[in-house]
């Protein structure tokens, strides 16, 4: 799903007259005035499909070469723009020059992972003694807790730096100063009014901050403490030619996956980190990113794509359903044997992750479909592994086209984690059903969040999110949509076209990848692919032919009726790409959504 939505009567007519697709979808041109896309083509000479795109997104002839040039020269701020950021980064030079002990505080998805990483291998960089905690999912829970930061205390850190975690730990971080540990919080997730006992809380989602930067990943924000206290160590002399300043540049590949994989919009400050970010990654520096991509077979110059649905779920599986310091230890080694090791390691768990969350998929679908779909869903179960919960709630809210939340339940207590569509803050929902009473904790940001609470409460606190939901603006009488870019006959669909196309780049969260409709393709062939997949062959009347696949498609109604329409003639909406496999180039789509065609 795009997470847009309308209501039931639109005014714009419907792309192809596709009003109901084979997943109940209406599909809407993403671009409602044709004259904007017709007057960048010609204002910038670019073809009338790319330039559509661009101006679906927002962008004119005036904002165009800041956002398909991106650079960090432009866009990076001072990151003492950010509160806290110079207490911060000053008490960290204060433990370099000292040689205090350094503990960084990671949480166990991607972004805490990342963020961890960039922390430890710039501190290291920099001569200092720095190490790296991440807690158990299962045995500890989110965030910092008062066991952890005692033991780190007691093992000789005397500063602990909390990444992608902290801002709500008002407990743990008063039992840290309790036994002296200086705390220094890196964080992203919503803030309360109040904040925990710290030397520093830089967050761009304080209350009290003013910034455009809002949007940052915490290893965006990680990356920003690194560049304010190399700049502090440049100012005090700290660099010399035995201890040369490094190359912050170069852990800006660190920063691209976190950001994507945390679904943060990929414009502004975001785009520029990422797009440099990618190109860091294709020389292969990190030998742990190295090492991942090629347990992953990823034999070609890494996308966003790539970053989202292969390598991050890889880091993540380790924290998911195995060792949750797995993916701190890998982007974080210098050394290939090691990393290979891990990467292996992480391979499995991968493995074991799919596994499992195809039976807790399998079950919450289940859950789902048994009644009415309220607004908002809230779904669990007993014994539910809660590593997958989070992966479970996003495959459910692509198909049903709402936020939902899957639970964990065990012992009458629960575990949850919720992802919503545009426009319901479902971090900010969250804290306020923890303020309610409904959540014994809770936290994140607008597009996810997690939370735990007693099982009996469930009904009620998804009651009190159908209710916020109702509040905050969104039609009651949705129709699910799909957003195209465009249709297109399969004639004109050329790889120039197509390399174009990918050139607008990176794609993610705000800023979606192009997707066009092709009309009128007979299914030469269709078949399921691994376990879920549909590969297809589709052929246009003129007599060209596609490649396409369809993933996941199996899970849902897409699969079984592309598997019924071998023979017969359907409009197609997907993405594009270049398939370059045995050395040569063709275009390829992967099919988002299909339709009988008229």
């Amino acid at each position: 799903m795009d997470g847009a939505v309308a209501p039931a009567r639109a005014a714009v007519p419907a792309v192809l007259g596709v009003e109901h697709s084979f997943t109940g979808r209406r599909w809407r041109p993403r671009l409602a005035d044709d004259r904007l896309g017709f007057a960048l083509a010609d204002r910038l000479g670019l073809p009338e499909l790319v330039a559509r795109v661009l101006a679906a997104r927002g962008i004119d002839a005036d904002t165009a070469s800041r956002f398909l040039t991106p650079t960090l020269r432009d866009l990076l701020p001072d990151p003492s723009h950010l509160l806290g950021m110079d207490a911060a980064a000053a008490r960290l030079v204060r433990a370099l020059q000292a040689g205090e002990g350094i503990a960084i505080f990671g949480d166990y998805d991607v972004d805490g992972a990342t963020s961890s990483a960039l922390l430890l291998r710039f501190l290291r960089q920099a001569g200092g003694r720095a190490i790296a905690y991440i807690p158990d999912r299962m045995t500890e829970g989110y965030g910092p807790n008062a066991p952890a930061l005692r033991r780190l205390r007691a093992e000789g850190a005397s500063v602990v730096v909390t990444v992608d975690c902290g801002t709500t730990a008002f407990e743990p971080l008063a039992a840290a100063r309790a036994v002296g540990l200086d705390v220094v919080v890196v964080d992203h997730h919503v803030a309360e009014p109040a904040l925990p006992e710290a030397v520093a809380v830089v967050n761009p989602n304080r209350l009290d901050q003013e910034t455009e930067h809002r949007t940052l990943a915490a290893v965006g924000v990680s990356f920003l403490l690194a560049v304010a206290v190399n700049r502090a160590l440049r100012e005090a002399g700290w660099w010399t030619a035995d201890r040369p300043e490094p190359d912050l540049l170069s852990l800006l590949d660190l920063v691209a996956l976190g950001t994507v994989c945390d679904v943060m919009p990929l414009t502004g400050l975001n785009r520029a980190l990422v797009a440099q970010g990618l190109k860091v990654m294709a020389r292969r520096g990190n030998p742990g990113l190295a090492a991942l991509a090629d347990s992953a077979r990823l034999d070609q110059r890494p996308q966003a794509f790539h970053l989202g649905y292969v390598l991050g779920p890889r880091v993540n599986a380790g924290g998911r359903v195995g060792r949750a310091d797995l993916g701190m230890r890998l982007l974080s080694t210098d050394d290939p044997t090691e990393a290979a090791a891990i990467a292996a390691e992480l391979e499995r768990f991968n493995e074991d992750r799919r596994r499992i969350e195809g039976e807790v998929l399998a079950a919450a679908t289940a859950a789902v479909e048994a009644g009415p779909l309220p607004p908002v869903l809230a779904v669990g179960g007993e014994g539910w592994h809660p590593g997958v919960i989070g992966i479970v709630a996003s495959r459910l809210k692509e198909r049903f086209d709402r936020p939902v939340m899957v639970i964990a339940i065990e012992g009458g207590m629960a575990k949850g984690s919720g992802r919503s569509v545009p426009g319901f803050d479902l971090g900010a929902a969250v804290i306020a059903a923890r303020q309610a009473g409904i959540l014994t904790l809770g936290g994140g940001h607008a597009m996810a969040a997690g939370f735990s609470l007693a099982a009996g409460r469930i009904p009620e606190f998804g009651a009190f999110l159908c209710a916020r939901f109702g509040a905050c603006g969104i039609e009651a009488g949705r129709v699910p949509e799909l957003g195209i870019d465009g249709a297109m006959a399969l004639s004109g669909l050329g790889v120039e076209l197509v390399e174009r196309l990918e050139g607008l780049g990176p794609f993610g969260a705000g800023m979606s990848e192009p997707r066009f409709a092709l009309g009128h393709l007979r299914v030469v062939r269709a078949d399921v692919a691994g376990q879920n997949h549909v590969r297809c062959i589709l052929a246009a009347a003129s007599g060209e032919r596609l490649k396409g696949i369809a993933f996941r498609a199996m899970e849902n109604d897409l699969g079984p009726s592309l598997m019924a329409a071998r023979g017969r003639t359907i409009h197609v909406a997907g993405r594009v790409s270049i398939d370059s496999w045995n050395g040569g180039d063709s275009v390829q789509v992967r099919i988002d959504d299909a339709a009988p065609a008229a």
